[in-house]
């Protein structure tokens, strides 16, 4: 028997899953919480006795990703499924970034959810095929983004780090050793590489490259 802690603060869809799975042999819910925090203390309790955790992912104390999250630091042997109703691009991506192995949304049917449970159980993945457009449309977004990346200097990317922090011109020229035209003329080559119109874009594609974690020193 594949044992199955199922969160959601709905009843109503913990026991339509729970009708759903009566009669599969091969299944049991052995433990039902309303939050993620509840659910995490009953995994922390009895680890072992877990081998999926089907998981909403909008919930009170714990989010399902948050839940994800801390399931697979802690107990990597557990699988998660995301039931959700969600479809929208940035509930998909903060739950892949937890680590869950399957997405699957709350219209689906028993047919779905049974292939979900099965594909997760063996090593595999699972998402729904509403999903699976916005995986991709994330994955070309990224890597329109790191080729955007890929052509600034490195000379560039510590001025753009230093823009992020709110150095002024002036400022960045004097931690730099540049004087403030060269700065203004690698922010002009900055704005065209990045496709940005203006400083605010420059600091969104910083934020969505990770540049703003570049440790620079402060004035």
């Amino acid at each position: 028997m594949i044992n199955i802690l199922i969160v959601d603060d709905h009843q109503m869809v913990v026991d339509g899953i729970k009708s759903m799975l009566s009669n599969e042999s091969e299944y049991q819910i052995i433990a039902e919480a309303n939050n993620g925090q509840e659910a995490f203390e009953l995994i922390a309790a009895n680890p072992n006795n877990y081998q999926i955790l089907l998981t909403d992912i909008s919930m009170p104390l714990l989010t399902g990703p948050q839940l994800c999250k801390m399931v697979k630091s802690e107990f990597p042997h557990i699988q998660v499924l995301i039931l959700s109703m969600y479809t929208n691009s940035a509930a998909v991506k903060e739950s892949i970034m937890a680590e869950a192995d399957g997405y699957i949304l709350k219209n689906a049917g028993r047919t779905e959810l049974l292939q979900a449970l099965h594909r997760i159980h063996n090593g595999g993945t699972y998402f729904s095929q509403d999903i699976v457009p916005i995986i991709y449309g994330q994955y070309n977004k990224q890597k329109i983004q790191d080729k955007l990346l890929a052509q600034l200097t490195l000379r560039e990317k510590e001025v753009l780090s230093l823009i992020v922090k709110e150095f002024t011109s002036e400022e960045i020229a004097e931690q730099l050793f540049i004087s403030k035209k060269t700065v203004d003329n690698h922010r002009q080559n900055i704005l065209e590489k990045t496709k940005s119109k203006s400083t605010v874009g420059l600091v969104k594609f910083a934020i969505k490259s990770g540049l703003e974690q570049l440790d620079q020193p402060d004035l």
